[in-house]
């Protein structure tokens, strides 16, 4: 059954938020990778160094991560823009709407996801 406009303009302003936020956070997280990087130059104690080390792949993983939910998000708000949100891009069956209020930026399926993840599609 396709989405409400009432519905569509909930989830647009959901993504926006969601989109506003991990761009704040991978921002704040590229500034805490460069400062670690920049402090590099001290000696300091070998553990204190592997703690840095740590703390740094954490944080490119956790950006990563982001980055990647970032790029979802803004397909999703393409799709609000085309009219095709809600609509799996790859089998065109429609999303169900408990997935898209639990995953607003999900363009796919749970079906369609879970083929795609094993190398099926």
């Amino acid at each position: 059954m396709p989405l409400k406009k009432s519905e569509i303009a909930g989830f647009k302003k959901r993504l926006e938020d969601m989109r506003r936020q991990l761009t704040h956070s991978l921002k704040g997280s590229t500034a805490d990778v460069k400062s670690v990087d920049e402090g590099a130059g001290y000696s300091q104690h070998q553990a204190d160094q592997g703690t840095d080390d740590f703390d740094r792949t954490i944080s490119l993983e956790v950006s990563s991560r982001e980055l990647i939910i970032l790029r979802q998000i803004e397909r999703a708000l393409e799709k609000i823009e085309d009219n095709t949100y809600g609509t799996c891009d790859i089998s065109g069956d429609d999303i169900p709407l408990a997935r898209l209020e639990a995953v607003p930026y999900a363009t796919m399926t749970v079906r369609s996801q879970e083929q795609l993840e094993k190398g099926l599609i």
